[in-house]
């Protein structure tokens, strides 16, 4: 397994995960559970999503284009239409 992305919180991380899986690529978040372990103070680094080794070159692309379009949207969103 290789660790493909690297989440800033659980629900990022779910997030990634349903879209690999929804492309065809089984993932897994680890770490999920460590952050409730560090008390009160976030734990950081702890969550990732992996994939089978196979699988990481289309996982990463996968995620980059996510990556990608959700900065497009914004900044369509964003821009006021012209009349």
């Amino acid at each position: 397994m290789t660790p493909v992305f690297d989440a800033l919180n659980s629900l990022e991380a779910h997030l990634v995960k349903i879209r690999l899986i929804g492309e065809g690529i089984p993932a897994q978040v680890g770490g999920d559970y460590l952050q409730g372990a560090m008390g009160e103070l976030p734990a950081l680094g702890f969550l990732k999503v992996w994939v089978e080794d196979r699988d990481a070159v289309r996982a990463r692309a996968i995620i980059a284009r996510m990556n990608d379009s959700s900065g497009n949207e914004h900044d369509q969103e964003s821009t006021p239409e012209s009349p």
